[in-house]
């Protein structure tokens, strides 16, 4: 059994029936695997969901899908890991966002597989990603 965290761009499409990351997340889970979230993605998922013209089928599916979902919240030691992540990659010139950072906090403080196709979380060493896109 795996553990995963979902990033945004891992998140939105589980909306959309016939999408293969759906397929492919809905066919892990019932082999066991678990997926969740954190707040800095469902705030960015519920937005992009939102904003489509699709909002109110993609709002109703994600209510179905978010109950098995697990949602990690965003504590003051996640911050200060995240800060320092930035940091330390701010040193090294390269720049994280803060939701970025956040999300590789909660991951790595929960030891989770972050599913994310974003390259801005390369130079982060001590993050297990994997990319189902």
């Amino acid at each position: 059994m795996a553990r995963y965290l979902l990033d945004t761009n891992h998140a939105s499409p589980l909306v959309t029936l016939q999408h293969p990351l759906r397929k492919k997340v809905l066919a892990a889970w019932a082999t066991g695997d678990e997926f969740s979230l954190c707040v800095p993605v469902l705030c960015e998922t519920l937005f992009g969901i939102s904003v489509l013209p699709r909002a109110v089928a993609n709002r109703a599916e994600w209510q179905q899908l978010r109950q098995r979902l697990t949602c990690y919240q965003v504590e003051e030691i996640d911050a200060e890991y995240a800060v320092g992540l930035q940091l330390s990659l701010r040193a090294k010139g390269r720049q994280l966002e803060m939701a970025d950072a956040l999300i590789a906090a909660i991951a790595i403080r929960y030891d989770l597989i972050l599913l994310t196709q974003d390259g801005d979380f390369d130079p982060i060493t001590q993050l297990k990603r994997e990319n189902w896109r």
